[in-house]
């Protein structure tokens, strides 16, 4: 483990995954608090390093930086021991990667995250630990018997279309990286119930925002976003009309800084972490509102459908908007909006015009 050393104070806030585009934001929120902060994570994925100079070039006085991998138990063991905070971000987040290599995805997020939770069970068990888990626990929503509708795919039943998936839904792990996320998620809820460790889980929709690396595996928001910027043609995998509820970063880290503040009442707790019903959209409206905010149109290819791709999901919100004092969020279409504003896009329409 390489640390590049500030005097940031002897109980910082460790963000496993820090310079990733959750962490980095995350950061930057906590350490404008005026908050100690260690980031940890192995910089793997291209480009997070430019999150990492723009996090030290902002809060150089307040920042740490680990550079190491989360299956490095010592390296890991040195990070968490004396965390006042551990928001554990650090992950394989591509379900395609984990159809190639299940056993790296396993040994990343499942095994990693068992290790983080014994390594606070038996030297930092006050210590509270918020993890990052996912809407993929819930599997590909089959059953739900969805239909097309002109906004895009829907279940039938219109009580669960309006409300959305609800955290009382049965888990049903698909593809390895649903497993592997789905079994950390798992742990990290016993570690409370077993062993008194303050923990909570918050299951994502589809987050986006400023500083998101958008590749066609992940973070599909920035991704098309900067392939209609480059003037590519986009390409949808199915036939385009699935749904998703997206949230931007912001209110997504005001959720994982509010677990924080009121983990003694959310202890043990999972919680969908998304848009809800007012920011659900599908893949072909978010490619037109792109082509409207460029002024010119997007291209588009299709391709076969992707293995546990769900038709629709949607997240029913309610209950971590109660438990944690959240706002209503940003809308999909201002946000958006602001995100290619951050790519340098030429936007046709004013950006308050976007709602």
């Amino acid at each position: 483990m390489s640390v590049v050393p500030v005097s940031i104070g002897p109980r910082p806030i460790l963000i496993t995954g820090g310079a990733g585009f959750i962490g980095c934001n995350l950061a930057d929120r906590l350490a404008g608090a005026g908050h100690p902060i260690l980031i940890y994570d192995s910089l793997c994925r291209p480009g997070v390093e430019r999150n990492r100079d723009w996090l030290a070039g902002r809060h150089r006085s307040r920042i740490a930086f680990a550079v190491a991998d989360v299956r490095d138990t010592a390296a890991l063991e040195d990070a968490a021991a004396n965390a006042a905070c551990v928001f554990h971000l650090a992950a394989q987040v591509a379900v395609t990667t984990s159809l190639v290599t299940p056993e790296q995805d396993f040994a990343v997020n499942a095994a990693s995250t068992l290790r983080l939770l014994e390594i606070l069970r038996k030297h930092n068990p006050s210590a509270p630990l918020i993890f990052a888990s996912t809407n993929k626990v819930y599997g590909d929503l089959a059953d739900l018997d969805c239909i097309r509708t002109e906004a895009g795919y829907a279940p039938r039943d219109a009580l669960l279309a309006e409300a959305g998936i609800a955290e009382t839904r049965p888990l049903d792990f698909h593809t390895p990286y649903g497993c592997s996320k789905g079994a950390a998620d798992q742990y990290v809820l016993d570690y409370a119930r077993s062993f008194g460790l303050k923990t909570t889980v918050l299951r994502m929709s589809c987050i986006y925002g400023e500083r998101q690396l958008g590749t066609e595996d992940q973070g599909w928001v920035a991704h098309f976003l900067l392939r209609a910027i480059a003037g590519d043609p986009l390409t949808l995998y199915g036939d385009g009309w699935q749904v998703r509820d997206i949230l931007h970063v912001t209110d997504a880290v005001a959720a994982y800084e509010a677990a924080w503040h009121r983990i003694d009442q959310v202890t043990g707790q999972a919680f969908n972490l998304g848009g809800g019903p007012a920011n659900a959209v599908s893949l072909r409206a978010l490619t037109l509102h792109i082509a409207d905010l460029l002024g010119r149109p997007v291209d588009i290819a299709f391709a076969n459908w992707r293995q546990g791709d769900q038709k629709w999901f949607v997240a029913d919100t309610r209950a971590a908007r109660a438990a944690l004092g959240l706002p209503s969020p940003i809308g999909w279409r201002r946000g958006v909006a602001r995100l290619a504003a951050h790519f340098g896009a030429a936007i046709a329409p004013a950006l308050d015009a976007a709602s």
